[in-house]
């Protein structure tokens, strides 16, 4: 069972579509990496793939497939533009566990209490929001210092039957992606010295954040041991200070 493997096809064949897509480097060790859990009868490998793509304006499109049979399915798929840019991030975090589904999709705002910032980007997608909101309700409470860092036309939801999962989160997942492409094609490059360093602070703070408080951590230390894990994060995942240090 491979739940997300049509949502990650569709995603590079659009990209494919709208941008001159490049390969962005991946560390080496960390293209993919295996592992088996479970005991007897109950063993399962789980294999995690990672992709990784850049163009003229998205310094990374990233993801990170885990194929862990039945009991887990993941796909984390996110895009950070470059740092001339005043674009959100594009943000999709697809969870299967044994209990159910996690469902969250957003356009994150690097400036979300910025009302001339929210006109340019979350104003537009709000009706794709509302239009999945009667199939994808909301999914309850999130943490507060999340909050800051997700826009208003954030789709977080739970699914518990996994063809709505198949059927109203793929198509969500689609028309988010294809908004956010759009906004990718209509974006100008940023000249003015303060906005650039905005943004720049902004999305250090967005990725300090996430790497952080990556809720993959858990999981991929258990799999994997704490220093793959770690490298993976910060060399791979969001790596933005890594490169910016190096720069």
């Amino acid at each position: 069972m491979t739940l997300y493997q049509p949502f990650l096809d569709s995603a590079i064949a659009l990209l494919q579509q709208h941008l001159d897509l490049q390969p962005y480097p991946i560390p080496a060790g960390y293209e993919s990496k295996s592992a088996i859990t479970g005991k007897g009868k109950h063993q399962e490998e789980v294999l995690t793939t990672s992709y990784g793509y850049q163009s003229d304006k998205l310094r990374q499109i990233r993801a990170a497939h885990v194929q862990g049979g039945g009991s887990l399915q993941v796909l984390n798929f996110v895009i950070f533009p470059h740092l001339n840019y005043d674009l959100p991030f594009f943000g999709a975090d697809l969870v299967t566990l044994p209990g159910g589904h996690l469902i969250a999709l957003d356009m994150q705002p690097l400036f979300r209490d910025d009302l001339a910032y929210q006109a340019k980007y979350t104003q537009p997608i709000l009706p794709i929001f509302e239009a999945f909101q009667p199939h994808l309700p909301w999914g309850g409470d999130f943490p507060a210092e999340a909050q800051p860092f997700f826009s208003p036309a954030f789709l977080w939801t739970r699914p518990s039957q996994t063809e709505v999962v198949q059927t109203h989160v793929f198509e969500a997942f689609q028309a988010y992606l294809q908004a956010y492409l759009n906004f990718v094609e209509q974006a100008e490059p940023i000249t003015d010295p303060q906005k650039l360093a905005n943004i720049e602070q902004a999305q250090l703070r967005y990725l300090r954040y996430r790497a952080e408080k990556d809720p993959a951590r858990g999981m991929f230390t258990r799999f994997y041991g704490s220093e793959w894990t770690e490298e993976y994060i910060h060399g791979f995942l969001f790596d933005l200070e890594r490169k910016l240090a190096i720069a």
